[in-house]
């Protein structure tokens, strides 16, 4: 699995750069999914078109991972903006373009066995902090 979320964390960063930034890219091993990895996302311009998003950002994905790969993952979840779970996984994990583990834990309203953050970070962060300044 570290093999794909290298290949995965290299994607997010490289899709930030030319869509613009993620609020959410993770992965999430859930409980009544063994083996099956789902790809959560949001964004900004996600919002804006959620069907080419999709197919943007499966289409990266497709490109790089290998078939065998492809396997482990089950589908791609956007996360919608007004979503209350959202604030508040933000609020309790913060990364972005890095990556966090966690293990065993109630996300989203979901058991999750294993995660991996790649970014976790709440739209215009870096603007209400400057603010508060």
């Amino acid at each position: 699995m570290k093999q794909i979320v290298e290949k995965l964390q290299k994607e997010e960063a490289d899709m930030a750069a030319e869509k613009g930034a993620f609020d959410l890219f993770a992965l999430f091993l859930r409980e009544d999914a063994p083996n099956k990895w789902d790809l959560l996302i949001a964004a900004d311009w996600i919002d804006q078109d959620k069907a080419g998003a999709i197919k943007y950002v499966a289409g990266k994905v497709q490109h790089a991972l290998s078939k065998e790969e492809l396997l482990s993952l089950s589908k791609i979840v956007i996360i919608e903006e007004n979503n209350s779970s959202l604030a508040a996984f933000q609020g309790a994990f913060y990364v972005e373009h890095g990556l966090t583990e966690i293990q065993n834990s109630n996300l989203f309203g979901l058991q999750i066995n294993h995660a991996f953050l790649i970014t976790s970070k709440r739209r215009n962060s870096s603007l209400s902090e400057a603010s508060r300044s």
